[in-house]
Order: C-alpha cells, then structure tokens, then sequence
C-alpha cells in the first residue's frame, strides 16, 4: 500500500488488502544512543522509543500521552516493569502490574489514551472490533472504558477462558462495551474480525479499528520493556541477554525482535509455546502449519490456545528481506487451511541470523515448574510464565543473563496454582468478588454477518460515515 502516516495506521488495524502494516524501515539506535538512555526512568526511555516510530504527534503531545499513562498510580510502582532476580543470570520482568493484572496492559493503556487524543483531534469515532483468548480483551476494554468516541466490541471463544478472565471482561457495564462469545475457539474469533476488516464498504461505514497486536501501535508500546529490562541487569553495552517469551500471537516476541534489529544486545529470543505447538514446530522444523479449530486444544494456558499467530507473518515479511510478493505467495496456502515448509530454502538458513529457538511445555510441566519457583525463589508465577520458564531454562546458554517475561498474575489461573502449591493466591484489592458480579454478554456463533448487523445494530444511523 502507499505509505501512511503513524495515526492512520492506528485508527487503521489492518492493511486495505488485509495484510499488516510494519513501518518502512527500524529505527537504529548506536551503542553510544544506548548508553545514554541507560539512566532514563519508564516514560522518558518510552518517549525515545515511541517518539522514532510516531512522527506525526508532535513531541509535547507525545510526553504529554506517556506521562499520563505510565504512572505509580496505575502500574504499583515508579518502575512500571519492575525486574526481579531469582538467582544469578535469571531473572522474572514483571509485566502485570497493571489494571487487569496482565502485560497487555502496558501498551493497552497508552493505546487508550492515544486512540482518544487521535480521535478528539479530528473529531472522529472508532468502533473497535478485537478478538482474545483471554487478557487482550480485559485490557483494550478497561484501557477504552469511558473514553469519548470509542465503543469496543469483543469477541472470545465462549467457555475456553479462565474464570477471572472472563468475568474480568463480562461485568463490566459501560455503555461503550460490548462482549460477545463466540461458540467456537480462539481462531474463530480471530478470523471473523480479519473478516470483518477485510469488507472494506463496512469497515469505513463503520469506522472500525483494531486493539489486537495486529494494531502497530500495540508492538511499539511492547519494545519499551525490552530496553528497560536490558539496562536492568546489565551494567555496560556489549553485555548481551536472552528473553524467554511465552507467546501464542507472535506479538510480545515480535517486539523483542524488533528491539533486536534495532540494535538492543539480544543473544537469543527464547519462544515458549504450549501444547499449541505451531509456532515451536515452526522454528524447529521449518514447516508452519496452523491447526483447524478441532485440533486446538483448552489448555491451563489460555492465552496461548492458539493456532494461527498473526503477527508471525511480520517476522516472516522480515525474514524474507521484506519481500511483501514472497510473502503473500507464502499465505496463500495459509489462507486455504494449508501450510508451508522453508526446511529445503535459502530461507531457513537466515533464520538462524535472528536469534529465535523455541521450545513447548504441557500441563504437567507448568505445574511442576510453579511449584518449583515457589518452593526455590518463594515466587508465585502464574501457568503461561511457567512455560516461558521452563523452556528459557531448559534452552539458556551458560553465562548469558537471562530475562523471562513474566505476562500475568497467578490470581487468574487459580486452579492450577492451587493444583501447584496446595492455595488460592491472594487477590489485589477490588478483585473479591469478580465472578459474583452480574455479566453481560451476547452469545453468537462463529459467523462473521451475525458480529456485523450486531455492530450496525449498536452504532445506528447517526454515527454511520457516509460518502
């Protein structure tokens, strides 16, 4: 597509042609660049980040946006993505210290607050159409909550999330909310609202837009914490680290790659998947085979019960010397329910140039590896941390610090935590009573015409685009 600017993309979501946008070229950031930002607290290192990738909001309204939104107040402390040291050279970053207690929230909340400013200034509305396997949809809908111009509309797979989460998402009562469970898995979701976006006549109609990390503004706000972490546990540039990453979109991992080719030290991107082990056959094998919904297994990690991650086509447009033809000729078999193997190309040799292993992890392993965090470290971590755990663990080079992203709290997951440890993890304040709080919810099956005259439905007439 020609070029667009950084605020078009993000009241955008998707590409016209149904691809993702990715921004012409990284920004590149010397060793000296570094060094100098190695002093900088949370909002200051964000605005030298967001600041190369946003360059059409001018650079008070920027700070402005950051200072709002990465405060003591709403992420428990000044450092906003604390770093806890378990032992020497391993170490857990805390990412869920936001408002529905998962990592979401740390680009969420700034997308909040930036959706709003974008919109305000141009008079304008945005009917915000995503999809989640569990905590994407907490976060964009408490990040959206109230805000002048934007209504959320929320698809999830009905009954696959875990008790908290869902009744995170279905108790809330704001006017500008709307949940709707799909009878279906993670996918389904996933491919009505490319679906959706993909009806141009509709989208514009209906001025709708994208949260999911199909959004670029969503990978942006992600790289901040790879910085922060980076300078956390290192002392001088050249010291390079590993990340373990538990990931099912592609979308957390995309943004410590990104942070990569822009010139942060990363020896490996360590990528742990559950019993959905698409992307783990991927890095191993050479062969992407996303799995129909039958074959997607409910597992003790929710948010990974994905088959087909969304932004692994933005690592592969990458991987391909940004050769977008290559790319598409890739997803066409994708996109008829196939799949395609770079074992036998020139391809497979490069991947090795970007740093990323994987590894996969079961429920018996999650398990056992909170229970052993908790008895060795006295650290409750919650069932989608354990698998970037055991595999960072199991893949880690001797002497290379590693960092794993912790990305939720173990009250969400308390189930298995109590399975792990013999209790029920205490709640943050205000969390007593969740899933005693009345839901709603509308309940659909997977058809993407039904989400549609249900949006029309909720915008009416008067808040149509015409033209």
């Amino acid at each position: 597509m020609p070029p667009k600017t950084f605020t078009e993309i993000l009241l955008g979501g998707l590409a016209p042609d149904g691809g993702l946008a990715m921004p012409e070229s990284y920004p590149e950031i010397s060793p000296a660049e570094l060094e100098s930002w190695r002093s900088l607290d949370y909002p200051s290192l964000a605005f030298e980040i967001l600041s190369r990738f946003m360059d059409d909001i001018p650079a008070d309204d920027l700070r402005t946006l950051i200072a709002r939104t990465y405060t003591a107040e709403v992420f428990g402390s000044k450092e906003v993505t604390p770093i806890q040291t378990l032992e020497p050279d391993l170490h857990l970053l805390h990412l869920s210290n936001g408002p529905t207690l998962a990592f979401k929230d740390i680009a969420m909340q700034f997308l909040g607050n930036l959706f709003e400013y974008v919109l305000a200034k141009n008079n304008d509305e945005l009917n915000i159409l995503g999809a989640t396997s569990g905590d994407t949809g907490s976060s964009a809908e408490y990040a959206m909550r109230g805000k002048r111009g934007i209504r959320v509309f929320m698809l999830s797979p009905y009954g696959k999330m875990s008790a908290f989460q869902t009744a995170q998402m279905f108790s809330l009562q704001d006017e500008n909310i709307f949940n709707i469970a799909i009878k279906g898995v993670f996918d389904d979701c996933q491919d009505i609202v490319k679906t959706v976006s993909n009806d141009q006549a509709f989208k514009q109609k209906y001025r709708i837009g994208a949260v999911n990390s199909i959004n670029w503004a969503r990978i942006a706000a992600q790289i901040i914490y790879y910085f922060k972490a980076y300078f956390a546990v290192t002392s001088s540039y050249g010291e390079a680290v590993s990340f373990s990453i538990p990931s099912g979109n592609f979308g957390n991992i995309f943004a410590g790659h990104v942070a990569r080719m822009m010139g942060l030290p990363i020896r490996q991107l360590i990528l742990a998947t559950n019993e959905n082990d698409v992307l783990d056959e991927f890095f191993r094998t050479g062969l992407y085979r996303p799995r129909a919904t039958i074959e997607t297994k409910q597992t003790s990690s929710p948010s990974m019960d994905i088959s087909k991650a969304s932004n692994f086509e933005r690592f592969i447009f990458d991987l391909t010397g940004r050769d977008a033809a290559r790319v598409k000729e890739l997803w066409k078999s994708v996109d008829q329910g196939g799949s395609f193997d770079l074992s036998d190309t020139d391809l497979w040799k490069k991947i090795r140039d970007f740093g990323i292993i994987s590894g996969t992890s079961n429920h018996a392993e999650r398990i056992t590896t909170i229970r052993e965090i908790h008895r060795k470290f006295n650290t409750l971590i919650d069932t989608h941390t354990a698998d970037g755990l055991k595999v960072g663990m199991e893949l880690r080079e001797p002497d290379v610090p590693l960092i794993c992203l912790e990305t939720a709290l173990p009250v969400k997951f308390a189930d298995s935590i109590q399975e792990a440890v013999g209790f029920v993890p205490e709640r943050p304040d205000g969390y007593d009573n969740l899933e005693k709080l009345p839901q709603r919810f509308e309940h659909m099956t997977a058809d993407a015409e039904q989400v549609k005259r249900f949006i029309a439905n909720q915008v009416g007439p008067s808040h149509q685009r015409h033209g």
